[in-house]
């Protein structure tokens, strides 16, 4: 029997100003000070200056990650709305344009831009990623395998990038199509084990495919810098409770399938087949959308493949029966997806055009990273 797994979260936000909702393209200096003062080691810059993470410190259980991540949105954003600026936690921004950025100067995000070129400058984007840590001997790649068909159902629970450059792209989230567009982004490659893992990254690295302090940028992954699966397929999330449900959910995911006495069975050609499909109908459907089940391969709503998860991995501690629980608030209420298109239709119904709609929605998100309530939308002339 395995002990409970620890983990860790990481969270990408925007840096937007507070007074126009705009994505900062060049916060100022003090901004990244601030923030490096406030968070210590468990802040980071991204490839865009408009854009930072923090990593957790290792958890175990969700009150520790509750407090850290409540305590550093709350500290981050205090300090920042001093300098006039709000951490922006969806995974893409309503209105940003992505040719107005400014990429990160250091040689790495230098050679990432300069390898990946456009697809790189307009991935103005950001994800959750969430970290699980696994005993030693583990083959993180067998492990992979175990939990892959269910990666898309994590996806679906925290959509959040309907929107794209001012236009509703139609998608839960978009994040995801523009993943597709770089290499070792989308699904894990088809890997027996942690053998195969190696040679094909030898492979790659000896025909110049792949640095050798290069990584894949998967779907999941196993971490080169720690002893963890890490969970990447996310949108960031506004709202707290759904980071922490989808922290929870995998977590348990994790240690129910270590658990388990017998050996992984291999995953099937059909079964990576059903997963892809399930992958493509989450990032254009989200919860509202008609998946292949596990039990004989039969439709199922978002609902009925939650039950399917928690039929098949029941919980078995209070951390994985708190996040079933919100998981199955999020696809009564709605993922983020679904408040910023409702919000969105609101604030048109209320009379504002659609700069107003849009500028309604970023306080949306705003308010919901807060913890507060979303502001209502008012029609011209009740403002």
């Amino acid at each position: 029997m395995y002990r409970p797994c620890t983990f860790g979260i990481e969270e990408e936000y925007l840096l937007v100003d507070l007074v126009s909702g705009r994505v900062l393209a060049t916060p100022s200096l003090g901004v990244a000070r601030r923030c490096r003062e406030i968070m210590g080691p468990y802040f980071a810059e991204e490839m865009f200056r408009s854009q930072i993470e923090v990593a957790s410190p290792v958890f175990g259980n969700l009150h520790e990650a509750r407090q850290f991540l409540a305590g550093s949105r709350q500290r981050l954003g205090e300090a920042l709305a001093q300098e006039g600026v709000g951490l922006y936690c969806a995974a893409s921004h309503p209105s940003a344009q992505w040719l107005r950025q400014r990429a990160r100067t250091t040689p790495h995000y230098r050679q990432v831009f300069d390898d990946y070129q456009h697809v790189a400058r307009r991935s103005l984007l950001s994800g959750l990623h969430v970290h699980v840590g696994v005993p030693p001997g583990c083959d993180r790649i067998q492990l992979i395998n175990q939990v892959l068909y269910w990666l898309p159902l994590f996806l679906l629970l925290s959509t959040s990038s309907p929107f794209w450059g001012g236009h509703c792209t139609g998608y839960m989230s978009y994040r995801r199509v523009i993943c597709a567009e770089w290499p070792h982004m989308e699904l894990p490659e088809a890997l027996a084990d942690w053998g195969a893992y190696e040679r094909y990254r030898a492979l790659l690295e000896r025909t110049g495919a792949l640095a050798k302090e290069g990584d894949f940028w998967w779907a999941i992954r196993p971490s080169r810098r720690f002893p963890t699966v890490e969970l990447r397929i996310c949108d960031a999330c506004p709202r707290l409770e759904d980071v922490l449900c989808i922290a929870g959910l995998f977590r348990h995911l994790v240690e129910s399938c270590l658990a388990q006495r017998h050996a992984p069975d291999p995953i099937t050609r059909e079964m990576r087949w059903i997963t892809q499909e399930n992958y493509w109908r989450a990032k254009r459907h989200g919860r509202h959308g008609q998946y292949i089940g596990v039990h004989e391969q039969a439709p199922v709503t978002a609902e009925g493949w939650l039950a399917q998860l928690q039929g098949r991995y029941p919980a078995t501690t209070v951390d994985a029966e708190r996040a079933f629980i919100q998981a199955q608030r999020i696809l009564r209420e709605g993922t983020s997806a679904d408040h910023q298109l409702d919000c969105l239709a609101q604030a048109r119904g209320a009379g504002l055009d659609a700069r107003q709609a849009l500028r309604a929605v970023i306080e949306q998100v705003l308010a919901q990273g807060r913890g507060s309530e979303p502001l209502p939308v008012l029609a011209q002339g009740q403002a």
